[in-house]
């Protein structure tokens, strides 16, 4: 936990000295090596080709302002802990392996978009923990597809944690907390955005996200994510 409390150069630095100091260990079976091995992270590949749509099991309700929404794994097992360690412990070597599945998720079943733009945590929160994991999800995801990506969404609000609150509770929390940068509108109008983020539950964040994307002249807003909360 000790990246959410730290500057964020210094957490960088830190970072990069346990990259050389200290092998990764998986989070599934937790051998060294990893920080999701193939084994485990297989999970991540069950829907890489399914055709796009919601399986049974999953609530059927997609936000509206979404005219997609695709994600690699449900929200349990190692693909839980790899994603709670990205966000939380400042473990970020599994990115390449998410990055890729969400990435072949995408060429199997994504319909449009034409730019990817991550979901951002707030800057405080950014620089205590000295990276965006979703920023981190959408530029690897971008060097895989060949699209670009651009971190044009701001959260102009620090809100309190999603898994924090009920379900109902989650959409008021993140209303109106998300603009575009000031610049951000010619890269915007016209344009298909695909939001990036690490899980997607009630989908509430995704939807304030889309509202402001739609409010800058998007033509549709689709969404991509690691996992998704049953």
């Amino acid at each position: 936990m000790a990246a959410q409390t730290i500057p964020g150069g210094l957490a960088r630095f830190g970072g990069a000295l346990l990259d050389l100091a200290l092998p990764a260990t998986c989070a599934g079976c937790g051998l060294e090596g990893e920080a999701l091995c193939r084994r485990c992270g297989r999970t991540l590949r069950l829907r890489e080709d399914l055709p796009p749509g919601v399986p049974l099991g999953l609530p059927a309700a997609m936000p509206a302002a979404l005219a997609q929404l695709e994600w690699c794994a449900p929200f349990s097992g190692p693909v839980r802990v790899a994603l709670h360690r990205l966000k939380y412990s400042g473990e970020r070597r599994a990115v390449p392996r998410l990055a890729t599945a969400m990435a072949a998720r995408w060429r199997a079943a994504g319909a449009g978009g034409d730019l990817l733009v991550p979901v951002p945590v707030h800057a405080e929160r950014a620089r205590r923990r000295g990276y965006d994991q979703a920023a981190l999800l959408a530029e690897a995801v971008s060097r895989s597809l060949g699209l670009p990506c651009r971190p044009i969404l701001v959260r102009t609000r620090n809100t309190a944690p999603q898994f924090e609150l009920g379900r109902r509770a989650r959409r008021s929390n993140v209303a109106g907390a998300f603009t575009l940068r000031p610049d951000a509108g010619p890269l915007v109008g016209g344009r298909w955005p695909i939001l990036v983020d690490d899980v997607a539950t009630t989908g509430a964040t995704l939807l304030a996200c889309a509202e402001a994307l739609y409010e800058a002249g998007a033509v549709a807003v689709s969404a991509l994510t690691a996992a998704r909360e049953r």
